[in-house]
């Protein structure tokens, strides 16, 4: 896809082969040339994106069977009790 000053967003090829580099580079160009309602847009969009990445990851993370009560039980455990993992393996 071209846009109207034939910056191309996306190539031929797999987004998956492309760097993230190249991928950010063509972005910022692009981003350049829009409108102040469009740049908005663009950064609803990228914000909207992130939330649901998070939110996956998340229900990822909580639907791991007893992690949540683990978690908890952790944050409980007194600092006391902490062991340095440098001091129970030299080697590690």
């Amino acid at each position: 896809m071209n846009t109207p000053n034939n910056i191309s967003i996306v190539d031929e090829s797999p987004i998956s082969t492309m760097p993230v580099t190249e991928i950010q580079n063509r972005l910022n160009e692009a981003i350049k040339q829009l409108s102040p309602e469009r740049l908005k847009a663009v950064a609803d969009f990228a914000a909207f994106l992130a939330n649901a990445e998070s939110e996956a990851a998340t229900q990822e993370l909580l639907s791991i069977s007893g992690l949540l009560e683990r978690v908890k039980q952790n944050q409980a455990t007194p600092k006391s009790q902490y062991v340095n993992w440098r001091t129970v393996r030299s080697d590690v």
